[in-house]
């Protein structure tokens, strides 16, 4: 059965990357000969929403212009690439305690009221369900879960506002410590979801 998997690299290494390299090996198990492998890398940085963003976003679509349209267009292609995912595999290096600039970019862009989530007299919705998630997180210092963690709460609760709630962590952390032992007990976790999938 055909599966497409968005693969989001948010490191701003392209070598020697733990968190590529642990990406590298979750979309390899994940994927067969039907497998549709996109790949967004953010290590180049994406724009930060601006003005003439915003008066675009809330502006209704049936009135927005070309410029507006121009405004939206990588918005556009990036929830694009969500909404056609059955996976998505994040590669998350914890940068400072927190995500990746690069990471928060894209969450701003994708984010979009009546796009990836809409609000409701229960609440808000997420639009963007029935797809399974793997963050793979490398760390220096900072264990996954801990009260210095900001990264990892901040993305499983920003993935599930917009529906995206079969969220699976797999950490490599404390690298600066232990790496070889951490790199491979992530490697064995990263196999045994392969397995799982």
């Amino acid at each position: 059965m055909p599966h497409t998997i968005l693969r989001i690299d948010s490191s701003a290494r392209r070598d020697g990357s733990i968190s590529r390299a642990l990406s590298d090996r979750a979309v390899a198990h994940l994927s067969d000969d039907s497998t549709t492998v996109l790949t967004r890398d953010l290590a180049g940085g994406l724009p930060l929403l601006n003005a003439g963003w915003i008066g675009a976003n809330f502006t209704p679509e049936e009135a927005r212009d070309d410029a507006h349209r121009a405004e939206l267009a990588l918005s556009d292609a990036l929830i694009a690439e969500l909404q056609s995912a059955d996976t998505v595999v994040i590669g998350l290096p914890i940068y400072n305690f927190g995500v990746p600039a690069s990471l928060k970019a894209w969450v701003d862009l994708v984010a979009r009221a009546g796009v990836t989530f809409r609000y409701t007299e229960n609440g808000p919705q997420g639009l963007l369900t029935g797809k399974r998630v793997i963050v793979v997180v490398a760390s220096g210092g900072t264990p996954v879960g801990s009260e210095i963690d900001f990264a990892t709460g901040y993305l499983r609760h920003v993935l599930g506002f917009l529906g995206l709630d079969d969220i699976t962590l797999v950490g490599a952390d404390q690298l600066a410590i232990d790496a070889e032992g951490s790199i491979a007990a992530a490697e064995r976790a990263v196999d045994a979801l392969a397995r799982a999938a």
